[in-house]
């Protein structure tokens, strides 16, 4: 029976890993396709930047939306509309004929994309006790790097034998695929739905705010993801016209790094478990610096160097994301978690949102192609780094 048990659970994780694979795939491949687009159609910096924060942005306004009433439904029920909604949406930027249609497609794919994270981290709450969160959201987690390692070059590589519209058909299928996952594996749940409707929506939001725990949870979540989205989404743009890479030579940077991650994720899970979250985030944290710094003033050179400085960038600065996962979900009171974590990822939106856009005005374009002003970027991420670590210590588990 106990094993049963920990199949079941492990393939429920392994659905929901697929939910976040293709949510964050849709996501991440906007950005090493950037010299493409910026190519394509001729745009700025900043405009690339409008096109990735048009994503989060519509995500962090559905997320505030749906918090107020998610507790209230079935969260199985809540991921399929969610889910079936994105696969809906990913068809559409698959269909863009210019940079207006797409930037209307991704708005549409992150309220949808964006909500649909939450869901998955509602679920783990939910089904998964605290004493082993950590090894779960560390196999959920597996997702970035797996996107990274197989989505991104992958969808790279289609790109750059066909055109940018075959990776959006190709997360189309396998978002289809997951879609079918989540309806066959996933039970429902709703022990939840009957406290949670009698409460006014408004009340819910009120009390999800005026715990002081949640907000301090809250603010953790805002600093980490400014202080990372204001270098992740100039990368690619900076390997190749700084650095001096070709398009070309991009997956390789995602396939090594991804690879590692892929490792690391699952590792970084079990050692929270075991060594505790906070210290693991803390010392993750604290390493993480090191390859900011790198990746933000690397010159020009060979691939090798470019990828070494992606691999330890994966390993540290998206690893730190676990523990943190970790510290902020079990930081939530459990008859509020659906909200909670839904105004969290709203918050995630708009931090990720507020920083591509501020990096984009703190970063300019030479008449050369190069990027200007990205060290000041990897500062402000260290700088965050550090309040991270510090905030992190003032959230308190309850659950």
């Amino acid at each position: 029976m106990a094993a049963n048990s920990e199949l079941r659970e492990r393939t429920m994780l392994l659905v929901l890993a697929g939910v976040q694979f293709t949510h964050l795939m849709d996501f991440m491949v906007m950005m090493p396709l950037g010299p493409q687009f910026m190519r394509i159609w001729d745009i700025s910096a900043g405009e690339f930047a409008v096109m990735v924060s048009a994503y989060t942005l519509s995500g962090a306004i559905a997320s505030v939306l749906c918090a107020l009433y998610v507790d209230r439904f079935d969260r199985k029920r809540t991921l399929l509309f969610l889910y079936g909604g994105f696969v809906v949406s990913t068809l559409l930027c698959a269909a863009a004929t210019d940079f207006g249609w797409l930037l209307a497609a991704r708005t549409v794919s992150g309220a949808f994309g964006g909500v649909a994270g939450a869901a998955v981290y509602s679920i783990i709450g939910d089904v998964i006790p605290e004493s082993r969160r950590g090894t779960a959201m560390g196999i959920v987690m597996t997702a970035f790097p797996i996107s990274a390692v197989a989505g991104v070059p992958l969808g790279l590589t289609l790109a750059n034998i066909f055109d940018w519209r075959a990776p959006f058909i190709f997360m189309a299928v396998i978002s289809t695929i997951v879609l079918i996952g989540v309806a066959w594996m996933l039970p429902s749940m709703k022990a939840h739905v009957k406290q949670a409707r009698s409460h006014n929506p408004l009340r819910q939001a009120v009390a999800v705010f005026s715990n002081t725990n949640h907000l301090r949870a809250f603010t953790l979540t805002a600093v980490m993801i400014f202080g990372g989205f204001s270098v992740i989404p100039f990368m690619s743009p900076y390997m190749v016209g700084n650095v001096g890479l070709g398009e070309t030579d991009l997956p390789w940077l995602y396939f090594f790094g991804g690879l590692a991650t892929v490792f690391t994720s699952r590792l970084w899970g079990r050692m929270s478990d075991r060594h505790g979250k906070l210290r693991m985030f803390t010392i993750i944290s604290c390493i993480s610096v090191i390859p900011l710094l790198l990746a933000t003033n690397l010159p020009p050179a060979p691939v090798w160097a470019a990828v070494l400085v992606m691999v330890l960038f994966m390993i540290f600065v998206s690893g730190r994301f676990v523990p943190a996962m970790a510290i902020v979900t079990a930081a939530a009171q459990p008859p509020l978690r659906g909200s909670f974590l839904s105004f969290n990822s709203a918050i995630q939106q708009l931090g990720s949102s507020a920083a591509t856009l501020s990096a984009g005005l703190i970063i300019g374009r030479t008449a050369s192609g190069m990027l200007a002003g990205f060290w000041v970027s990897g500062l402000i991420a260290v700088t965050c780094t550090f309040i991270a670590i510090w905030l992190a210590r003032k959230v308190t588990t309850v659950s």
